[in-house]
């Protein structure tokens, strides 16, 4: 059976890394070249990784010297973090969304949250893989597959899906191939990964983090959010990430805290109202029973519990947000294509299509384009049928749904089971999703934070806390407290499958 070899840095925080630094035991140099071997050693097995950055070694002596001359810019000063390979970095780095369309493609400056990261003093080590085009390709697409990267796989059983989109960046931070990582959400695409890998996953409120320079699927819903191994260094990431650009309207006036670990404390869930959302469970009794275990843990650490709460028209969500997401989509991905250099072939939605028709051996040897193709028929976003799904989405997930929660329970956030067990990779019928809770908030655009909860077959599962827009600091604050006291962050060990070790052939397909 495959393991993953000792490694000098495991489950070190940024905050340990400073110390480390600071103290002379470590440099920045040789962090990023430990992560660096590790990649190396591991990454063939897992998929996660598409490329390390060339010049991480020369940027992290860089940020040595300037230590030692002026002293740290901050927490992230010398930290090696991944970042999807949807967020552009102009350097010697490819950003392609995982597809050959865009093999070619560099963009002529960072996106505004790779310029926070370096400003902040960050080696940005590489770019994880991710599902193809965030996984809005097809209607049967297997979670974390590319035509550039291949499969990648869930480090805990690698036969199991690692989920999507950012399942490179939650994959790498879970068997410790970085210090941090960035992911992006449109729908379940930060909570996902982060859940079924293990580790901790904030999606931001729509608008803390700015998306110019972001491979888009639709900017109603699109957010990029960090993917750490603890809260405390989730919240350190958010704290570079979030920011005002110009360049995203949505950023501009937006309540943004200057440090998001001031949030991170043992105590936080006392005399805290918190809403059980328990019609979002029921799909698994094995994470009925973990989220049970969770439910009395926030009892006993202090909060009060409504339970249940019931957030209304989750099940009529799913049309008109495909809608939505259609409208946008060919709108805000020809946006994007307009801003590559003139000798990128493809510049409409069109001419990617056109791409993968031609290139169908390598880029659709799964499955198809549907979401591309039925995307494409949609017009401009000026048109009835898409201003009135998104009023739809809007009623439904915020006034009627959450807002409604919310208003009538005086609730500091709302509590569900993040997602069920990974589920085996399947390029016959597709991903095999059976349960989960980030629909409303993502439809919503509000916040979900979502942390280690327990495991199902040696498989992990979360707890998601949802919140009203611009709560990450309350969030941060409730799901510290619940890590801090339950601590079931465990690293993975690369089993083949689930009973590879002892458990019950019976279990295997559980």
């Amino acid at each position: 059976m495959s393991r993953l070899p000792a490694f000098e840095h495991e489950e070190a925080t940024i905050a340990e890394f400073g110390s480390a630094v600071a103290s002379g035991a470590l440099t920045s140099r040789a962090i990023t070249q430990a992560y660096l071997e590790r990649i190396e050693a591991v990454d063939a097995r897992l998929g996660s990784v598409l490329e390390t950055n060339p010049d991480a070694l020369e940027i992290a002596d860089a940020l040595d010297a300037e230590r030692h001359s002026t002293g740290p810019r901050g927490p992230l000063h010398g930290i090696p973090v991944l970042v999807k390979d949807n967020v552009d970095t102009a350097d010697r780095m490819k950003t392609t969304a995982g597809s050959f369309a865009l093999g070619d493609a560099t963009p002529v400056r960072d996106a505004f949250l790779v310029r926070r990261l370096r400003e902040a003093g960050a080696v940005v080590l590489g770019k994880a893989s991710l599902s193809e085009w965030a996984n809005f390709r097809s209607t049967r697409s297997s979670s974390g597959w590319s035509a550039r990267g291949g499969q990648c796989r869930n480090p805990y059983a690698l036969d199991r899906s690692p989920c999507g989109s950012s399942s490179g960046s939650g994959v790498a931070v879970a068997a410790n191939l970085c210090a941090v990582a960035v992911g992006t959400e449109t729908d379940g695409s930060i909570v996902c990964p982060a859940s079924v890998n293990g580790i901790v996953g904030i999606k931001p409120t729509v608008g803390l983090v700015s998306r110019s320079g972001v491979i888009p699927v639709a900017h109603s819903q699109d957010t990029a959010g960090p993917m750490a191994r603890t809260v405390a260094d989730a919240a350190a990431l958010l704290s570079v990430l979030a920011g005002v650009d110009a360049d995203d309207d949505a950023t501009i006036g937006v309540r943004i805290e200057g440090d998001y670990t001031a949030f991170v404390g043992t105590d936080g869930l006392r005399g805290t109202r918190i809403g059980v959302a328990r019609h979002l469970a029921g799909f698994s009794d094995r994470v009925d029973r973990v989220f049970d275990d969770a439910i009395d843990v926030l009892r006993w650490l202090g909060a009060e519990l409504i339970d249940p709460v019931e957030i209304a028209h989750v099940s009529e969500l799913e049309e008109p947000e495909l809608e939505v997401l259609l409208y946008e989509f060919k709108a805000d991905v020809e946006a994007y294509l307009a801003t590559l250099p003139a000798e990128q072939p493809s510049r409409t939605l069109a001419d990617l299509i056109a791409f993968n028709a031609e290139n169908a051996d390598v880029e659709m040897p799964h499955f198809a384009q549907e979401h591309f193709e039925h995307a494409n028929e949609k017009g401009p976003l000026t048109e009835p049928a898409y201003l009135e799904a998104l009023a739809t989405c809007r009623r439904l997930s915020r006034d009627e749904g959450l807002d409604a929660v919310f208003d009538e329970h005086r609730v500091d956030a709302i509590v569900a089971p993040s997602n069920a067990p990974a589920w085996l990779t399947d390029y016959a019928n597709g991903d095999h999703h059976v349960g989960g809770n980030s629909t409303p908030p993502a439809v919503a655009g509000y916040p979900n934070v979502t942390v280690p909860a327990g495991f199902a077959f040696d498989l992990p599962l979360g707890i998601s806390f949802i919140g009203r827009p611009w709560t990450e600091r309350t969030l941060i604050r409730l799901a510290s407290a619940f890590e801090h006291a339950m601590g079931h962050r465990r690293p993975p060990d690369l089993r083949p499958r689930v009973g590879a070790e002892g458990l019950e052939p019976s279990t295997a397909r559980l």
